[in-house]
Parts: structure tokens; C-alpha cells; sequence
């Protein structure tokens, strides 16, 4: 059992029959009130994401996940296809819906985690940090640093990132999968 202060960054719990995930987590306490623990966390199932306040007291089940590691294989109209590692035979599929912004960082070929609850496969879990190739970059503009020096690019999956003014297309960048941000330049193009 998890109490109101166990609910840190990354913790897992059960809320109303569904596990979830802690994304951010406060503890709050104002004057003459009772300690408060404001939490934003994410529903495994839905992917609903929820800003709820637990008091002080209150104490929750924790959230029996694994792990399978499995490699996407391909997208066609709205369903996404992944193989367990190692077992071709085994094969899972989600819609669109059920993967949310996970879809714009699906390469062929890159293994990732799948979440399990139960016997239940819920979601799909992305690594921290992604190799994508870019395949636009905008021209750079000699004294164009009025926006800080960055420029939109757009990687191979369709997602644009802000990526600095040297990226060119063919270049293959680090992207961080939760920020969706640039993080560096890992190959040149040629």
C-alpha cells in the first residue's frame, strides 16, 4: 500500500480500478489546513492525463506493472503493429487513440517497452531519448537569430522539432520523448 507522500515522480498506483503513473507530484501545505499532495498523473489504460489534490491519510494500492519488450513493425490506417522480441508469432496492435502522442516517435525496427497490467497489454513505453533523421530543414539564414537561433525541423516520423540553425536535412538528431525536444546532433548527412 502507498500513502499520500509515496506518490513521487514515477510511482505507480491504482485510482479508480485503473493503474496510473505519477508524471508530477506537490506537497502543499498552507496554514490552519491539512497537508495536501497535488499530483498530475497519467491513466495506463486511457492515457487520460489528470490533476487531482489526495489529503493527507489517504493511501492507494500500488499498480502490479511489467515489462515486454517489443519492436514496432509498421503503421497502416490508424492501427500500429508491434512483435514481442524474439516471438514473431506474437503480435500486438493498437489504434491511434490508444497511443496518443507515442505514434509520432514510431521508427520501424526500434525496440520498446509494452506495459502489461495484469494479463492486459495497456500502452506502449517509449525510450527517453530517440535517433530520428531529419528529412525538411528550412535553409539558414545568415543573422537569422532573432528567435533565439532555431529553426523547425521535420524528422522522419512527420513530428517538427526546434532544432538549431546548423541541422540540415539528412542529419540524424537526439530527440527527448517526453519534452519532444532536440536534445543533439548525432550524425551529419551527407
Amino acid at each position: 500500500m502507498l500513502d499520500v507522500n509515496d506518490l513521487k515522480s514515477g510511482a505507480l498506483f491504482i485510482y479508480n480500478d485503473d493503474p496510473c503513473v505519477i508524471l508530477w507530484s506537490n506537497h502543499l501545505k498552507m496554514q490552519q489546513r491539512r497537508p495536501v499532495m497535488q499530483t498530475k498523473f497519467r491513466n495506463l489504460r486511457t492515457g487520460q492525463v489528470l490533476e487531482q489534490n489526495f489529503q493527507q491519510g489517504e493511501v492507494f494500492e500500488e499498480a502490479d506493472i511489467n515489462r515486454l519488450r517489443v519492436v514496432f513493425l509498421f503503421g497502416h490506417r490508424g492501427n500500429y503493429t508491434f512483435q514481442e522480441k524474439g516471438n514473431p508469432k506474437n503480435r500486438i496492435t493498437f489504434t491511434a487513440e490508444q497511443l496518443g502522442d507515442t505514434k509520432e516517435f514510431l521508427v520501424a525496427n526500434v525496440e520498446m517497452d509494452a506495459i502489461r497490467f495484469g494479463e492486459e497489454i495497456l500502452n506502449i513505453e517509449l525510450p527517453p531519448k530517440m535517433d530520428l533523421k531529419v528529412t525538411e530543414a528550412p535553409p539558414s539564414i545568415r543573422g537569422n537569430t532573432a528567435q533565439g537561433g532555431t529553426k523547425g525541423v521535420t524528422v522522419e516520423t512527420g513530428l517538427v522539432v526546434q532544432a538549431p540553425l546548423f541541422i540540415e536535412a539528412g542529419d540524424v538528431i537526439r530527440v527527448n520523448t517526453t519534452l519532444k525536444e532536440y536534445v543533439e546532433r548525432v550524425e551529419k548527412g551527407k
